[in-house]
């Protein structure tokens, strides 16, 4: 544990496993999870006695309206040695390269994009510093949408911490494993694994550095309804993400320390305000709205065992439902080793038009459609109704092969689709990394008619 953290470790909940790592976590996806850091800490039988146990704050974090319905109503009681009302005034902070929402001077060509992975321009930054808003859509006043980030990082944000009031933030590590602390305790997550942090929960990143001297990820910023597990209809009980190999952290807190950076998101702009000492002070909480890490390698994939290449919905991890049923603000799918045994069959994604709008990234190996431009790092955009499929090396290769049992292994990639059409930022459009020839990759299908 990097020395600039000095969580207390004591936990008093049940947890599901201690890690190699040393971090203890909770199990479940939207659980009642209750944990504290020091026993008796956690008040029994109310929520907010008239003296809460060892002199703590009560605080409740809602994070959907308190009329929600009951299985879709999230929140959180937590007991903290000050309440996070207590801070210095707030001072406007700048993060120009992180944008809310669509730009709408950008003039988005109906064509598709890629990009080759992100490199270091900005030495001397940590996460917040880092990220870097690939593109958008929807808006967080409107509560819609989401926006795509890149972060790269090679600082640790020691003293500063960092609230998101426009969205839940979903954070997909690429390079570089990740100390996460937040209000209800630590977690660790490392490429193959993703964390789901709330709206409105603080946290910090803290660099692992022992491989790489600096951390490469993505971010889906949501604005929309809160992420869930999809529902499995046809599929039965059982499948796809289960709800226990998600993990929650146990209570940790910090001693007091020197004086912290808050840095809060809020309405599109960001601000400072100095605190005296630091916010991740809860020493007990229970509720269902939390923190929770995922590692992919526990998806159970369903795929074709007769034939034909499956919709890519049944690779869906969690999903932000809209107002209309069955057409998500946002599914996050993603695309882990397999086995594919289809006879008579076409084995890579067809080509297509799709209504719902595509962002894809690549955290490690090669994505079957197209293994030679798409890199770990990188990134593809494929718009509504904008056409795509696999480059001609892939078809010629696809049409051509031994169609026996094949297992596509050492690779993740995942997708961040919406209903809503994705407007890369300036900075995306005009970075040296986007692809000017992405579209050349097709040109060689030659028409291949023979009645």
């Amino acid at each position: 544990m990097p020395q600039n953290s000095q969580i207390d470790p004591i936990a008093e909940s049940p947890v599901s496993a201690t890690s190699s790592h040393g971090l203890s976590y909770q199990s479940g996806f939207g659980n009642e999870y209750a944990s504290q850091a020091i026993a008796g800490a956690l008040p029994q039988g109310r929520n907010s006695p008239q003296h809460t146990p060892c002199g703590l704050y009560t605080e409740l974090v809602s994070g959907t309206a308190f009329t929600a319905a009951r299985h879709e109503n999230r929140r959180s009681w937590l007991y903290r040695r000050q309440p996070s009302v207590v801070t210095g005034r707030y001072s406007p902070f700048d993060q120009p390269h992180w944008q809310t929402g669509a730009d709408p001077t950008v003039a988005v060509p109906p064509e598709p994009l890629r990009w080759a992975p992100w490199t270091n321009d900005n030495p001397q930054a940590d996460f917040v510093d880092g990220v870097r808003t690939i593109a958008a859509n929807g808006g967080a006043d409107t509560q819609s949408g989401v926006a795509i980030h890149t972060y790269i990082a090679d600082q640790s944000m020691k003293r500063r911490a960092f609230v998101n009031a426009d969205g839940e933030m979903l954070i997909v590590p690429q390079q570089g494993a990740l100390l996460i602390t937040t209000e209800m305790g630590l977690l660790r997550v490392e490429p193959g694994e993703i964390v789901v942090i709330p709206r409105g929960i603080a946290f910090k990143i803290e660099l692992e550095q022992d491989a790489v001297t600096w951390a490469r990820g993505y971010i889906c910023e949501n604005y929309g309804a809160h992420f869930r597990l999809p529902e499995l209809g046809p599929i039965g009980s059982n499948g796809l993400a289960n709800a226990r190999d998600f993990l929650a952290p146990v209570a940790a807190f910090e001693d007091a320390g020197d004086q912290y950076e808050l840095i809060r998101k809020f309405g599109g702009r960001f601000w400072r305000a100095p605190l005296h000492s630091s916010p991740f002070n809860v020493v007990a909480w229970h509720g269902n709205l939390s923190p929770v890490k995922y590692d992919t390698a526990n998806f159970m994939t369903i795929g074709s065992i007769s034939y034909d290449h499956p919709d890519p919905s049944i690779f869906t991890v969690l999903t932000s439902p809209s107002d209309t049923p069955g057409t998500a603000n946002c599914d996050f799918v993603i695309f882990p080793p397999r086995w594919l045994v289809m006879e008579d069959t076409f084995r890579p994604p067809w080509f297509h038009r799709n209504f719902m709008s595509e962002f894809m990234g690549l955290v490690y190996g090669q994505y079957d459609a197209k293994p030679g431009g798409f890199k770990p790092g990188g990134a593809s955009l494929h718009n509504c109704m904008v056409p795509h499929g696999p480059d001609q090396d892939s078809y010629d290769k696809a049409t051509a092969a031994e169609l026996k049992p094949q297992k596509l292994d050492n690779t993740l990639a995942f997708m961040f689709e919406s209903r809503y059409r994705f407007v890369p930022t300036q900075f995306a459009m005009q970075a040296p990394e986007l692809d000017q020839n992405y579209i050349d990759c097709w040109t060689g299908l030659k028409d291949r008619f023979a009645p």
